[in-house]
């Protein structure tokens, strides 16, 4: 599990690129690269990471659940997630 410094760290990242989303996109469409030197380093998309929403875990993610597969597999199991069955055949 994550430290919930790492977690804070991300979801910091988060409203900071949300907030500087627009100014970015009229930086960019003007070509003012130096405006956009001078946004804060936070303020890009590309710095995000996605994370599983339970733990923290940034590897192993699934977009479609918002977790880490190791708490799909479990979550799966468990059926508390509507809709997924263990496949058979």
């Amino acid at each position: 599990m994550a430290r919930l410094a790492v977690k804070v760290r991300e979801l910091k990242r988060q409203k900071i690129v949300a907030k500087y989303a627009t100014k970015r996109a009229e930086l960019k469409a003007q070509g003012n690269y130096e405006a956009l030197d001078k946004l804060p380093k936070n303020a890009s998309p590309v710095r995000l990471h996605n994370r599983c929403k339970a733990t923290g875990r940034p590897k192993g993610y699934m977009r479609k659940f918002g977790i880490s597969r190791i708490t799909f597999r479990e979550w799966a199991s468990q059926g508390k997630i509507p809709g997924v069955t263990k496949a058979s055949w």
